[in-house]
């Protein structure tokens, strides 16, 4: 019998981010172009945090998403940076998530003199086929079978890009 074709993951998308402002925030921007090869856009703030400093409007942060092809191949790039190897809580339903301290540890990237030593965040987020439903305007629905959970993304790891997964270890008390 044939697997269910509506219960394989795919990969939907890859976020790239930096948070910063003012200088760092354009060193940002032209490193996730570097590595990208993609437009990247600026992200204000919604919500006033007085100790911060940070009012409505501010520019706080910049990202690019990568999806489809791209996507892929950006997470074939990136996971021999952290020498494909993932904690346990790195790994969320739905997504995982993991930071690059210094982008020239990714394989074949050089340093940028205008940028210095930056690093950033990686988000790659899976989906299945009838998600849409939960996005719609019209009869929208929700169902607990859509959510990817945290096993079939370590599987898809695992077999895809031969990802080890750091497990935790527990104390044994003696």
């Amino acid at each position: 019998m044939a697997e269910n074709v509506m219960k394989e993951i795919k990969l939907d998308k890859v976020i790239l981010n930096i948070g910063g402002v003012a200088d760092k925030l354009d060193k940002g921007v032209i490193l996730l172009e570097k590595v990208s090869g993609k437009k990247a856009v600026k992200v204000k703030a919604t919500k006033r945090i007085p100790t911060w400093n940070v009012r409505p409007g501010l520019e706080v942060g910049t990202k690019v998403t990568l999806r489809g092809e791209d996507a892929l191949n950006m997470v074939k790039k990136l996971l021999p940076a952290i020498d494909n190897t993932l904690k346990e809580k790195q790994i969320q339903p739905n997504c995982f998530s993991f930071g690059i301290h210094e982008y020239i540890e990714i394989p074949g990237m050089e340093y940028i003199r205008e940028v210095g030593i930056m690093g950033f965040e990686v988000t790659v987020v899976f989906t299945r086929a009838g998600k849409a439903v939960e996005r719609k305007k019209v009869k929208r629905g929700k169902s607990r079978r859509l959510v990817v959970t945290r096993e079939e993304i370590e599987n898809y790891l695992i077999t895809k890009f031969k990802t080890e997964i750091l497990r935790k270890q527990k104390k044994v008390v003696e």
